[in-house]
């Protein structure tokens, strides 16, 4: 007997199948990725005309042994101390972009907090609660999803913490 799989949407991804599955309210944001851009966040925000400090950025960091994913505004930067102190950890470093993208599911850039592979420990910076709405990866690159902070923390297991520098 063949298996049943859910039809996707044409151009949907994990993470907005995801979305739809949970019944949230989203927004889908296209836009076209220049290969050639230094940082995909701050051309994501640029692109949709978007202030950088409500696009968030998706960064998987290992802390102590195991991955976890912080979502910081493109503005800033990750606070690696921060992040571990979040977690009760004691140290974290960048995950190396191999494991990330295996663990995830997703390539580096098109990273998202949502409908990823394996589930992860998750926390967003709590400058996203001053927003109504953050954009982040729709999980790939040149598409972004906004929705609520508050949202995106109850579909992730996310926990807010102050782990943004410069934000």
């Amino acid at each position: 007997m063949a298996k049943k799989t859910k039809k996707q949407q044409p151009g949907g991804t994990p993470a907005t199948v995801a979305l739809t599955a949970a019944g949230t309210a989203f927004t889908v944001h296209a836009y076209d990725h220049d290969p050639a851009s230094p940082s995909y966040g701050e051309e994501a925000a640029e692109a949709l005309g978007v202030s950088p400090d409500r696009v968030f950025k998706t960064l998987v960091a290992d802390v102590d042994g195991a991955l976890t994913v912080a979502v910081v505004p493109v503005a800033g930067s990750l606070d690696l101390k921060a992040l571990a102190a979040a977690v009760g950890g004691k140290r974290a470093a960048m995950a190396d972009p191999a494991a990330a993208e295996r663990t995830t599911g997703y390539v580096r850039g098109g990273i998202s907090p949502l409908g990823q592979r394996k589930r992860l420990r998750t926390v967003l910076d709590a400058s996203a609660r001053a927003h109504a709405t953050i954009c982040v990866s729709a999980g790939r690159r040149g598409l972004e999803v906004e929705l609520p902070a508050t949202d995106l923390a109850e579909l992730t297991g996310a926990t807010f913490a102050e782990i943004a520098r410069n934000a």
